[in-house]
């Protein structure tokens, strides 16, 4: 009997071990994720991180600066800035022609992700200022890619988000979005903006 009791208690001992060398495990695993916040994949339902970006004109704009309103955030590698175009016309013919979504409660910009390019800074500044010019909006610059990281945005790419009023995404398109799918996309836009 003695022999048996020694026996069970080292498994006991093992297995005790053994459970606390996985649940150290885990944690460490875990730390990141507590640490890490900072850099997260944005999706569908979730809330999306603050930033804050400049304008041309050093000027700082964050989500609140467009507080009460739905946003559309273009976030854009210079190299695929005529990508989305249709899309963005669409949405600045419900804007501003038909006036099917208010600009009271709707703000559409776009955030350059100027890291992704091999154009310069200056050069950036003068396409992007074309771009507002055309669709009387705001650019932001990202000089160094951080919303890319801070909310998982791929790389040379052009990654659309609709947040709405709360910055919950609602949206988030990679790359082109069909021209199908224009209607459905202002639909939506229309129908937060009455939430």
């Amino acid at each position: 009997m003695i022999k048996i009791s020694y026996i069970s208690k080292l498994i006991n001992k093992n297995l005790i071990m053994k459970k606390t060398i996985i649940a150290l495990v885990f944690s460490l695993f875990a730390i990141p994720g507590v640490f890490g916040q900072e850099n997260i994949k944005l999706a569908v339902g979730m809330k999306a991180p603050e930033w804050m970006f400049t304008d041309a004109d050093k000027k700082e704009f964050t989500m609140n600066s467009w507080a009460g309103k739905v946003i559309q955030v273009n976030y854009v590698d210079p190299d695929e800035s005529e990508l989305n175009e249709p899309f963005n016309e669409a949405v600045n013919k419900a804007v501003d022609v038909d006036k099917r979504i208010s600009r009271d409660y709707f703000k559409g910009f776009g955030i350059v992700d100027c890291k992704s390019t091999w154009k310069p800074n200056s050069l950036i500044r003068v396409i992007a200022g074309n771009k507002a010019k055309k669709f009387g909006t705001t650019i932001l610059f990202d000089y160094e890619a951080s919303l890319q990281q801070k909310w998982g945005l791929p790389k040379d790419n052009y990654s659309v988000a609709i947040l709405d009023k709360n910055r919950i995404c609602r949206a988030l398109f990679i790359g082109k979005i069909p021209e199908s799918d224009n209607e459905k996309v202002i639909q939506m836009i229309i129908e937060l903006t009455k939430e």
